[in-house]
């Protein structure tokens, strides 16, 4: 019985080319078209592991942890003083998906700083915010704005404690006038306190006390 032969597939150069181009493992910097550049490590031609990403418009810098291509795990991210030309740290913690998710720290321009919980690149869970004023909020956020309950202490000291929602004083809540020694709580709502108590709370040590105390009901 006659033996039939069939010529061999054969594959294609590109095939070839195109495995030995895929990036696996430790690389030296990798520039891509646009002049942004890349150092670390790959896997399966995604940045993965350790490495540094410098983006060439901004300037800005990102040096920590990747999975498949996108930032995720520990890392801080810098930009570039346009005046003294030196990387100011913008913020350091944790990312997932590209984004700021877990604990972190975030310096805002101004001085300003955020130090507590991330999701899906927003302030969210427990924070502390650092104002330029020199207020400082601690407590619940969500969706990037107070929200829960927190303590807002002003700079002279002056405090409230409770609920808030969008950013603002809302539900049961406690403000404590320590430079004047009185207490108001009550309820809130936007921002703005709408039925409760006043009484005298540490008058004796106030700095500048009313003339008269609050008559006891």
């Amino acid at each position: 019985m006659p033996i039939v032969k069939y010529p061999r597939a054969t594959e294609p150069l590109w095939h070839e080319w195109d495995r030995k181009a895929q990036k696996c493992g430790l690389r030296h910097t990798v520039y891509a078209v646009n002049g942004d550049h890349y150092t670390g490590e790959w896997l399966d031609n995604l940045k993965h592991g350790k490495g540094i990403q410098v983006w060439k418009h901004t300037g800005a810098i990102y040096s920590g942890d990747w999975k498949f291509g996108k930032r995720d795990g520990y890392g801080s991210y810098s930009i570039r003083d346009s005046a003294t030309k030196e990387y100011k740290k913008v913020y350091t913690g944790w990312w997932k998906n590209d984004q700021k998710c877990g604990y972190g720290a975030m310096f805002y321009p101004g001085g300003e700083r955020y130090e507590g919980e991330w999701s899906c690149g927003l302030r969210s869970g427990w924070g502390r915010m650092y104002y330029q004023d020199g207020s400082i909020y601690e407590g619940q956020w969500l969706e990037d704005q107070p929200g829960g309950q927190g303590m807002l202490r002003l700079p002279n000291e002056n405090r409230y404690e409770g609920g808030w929602e969008d950013g603002k004083k809302h539900g049961p809540g406690k403000f404590f006038y320590l430079d004047k020694g009185q207490l108001f709580e009550g309820i809130w709502a936007a921002d703005l306190p709408k039925c409760g108590i006043l009484i005298d709370f540490g008058r004796d040590e106030a700095p500048a006390p009313t003339q008269y105390p609050i008559p006891k009901v």
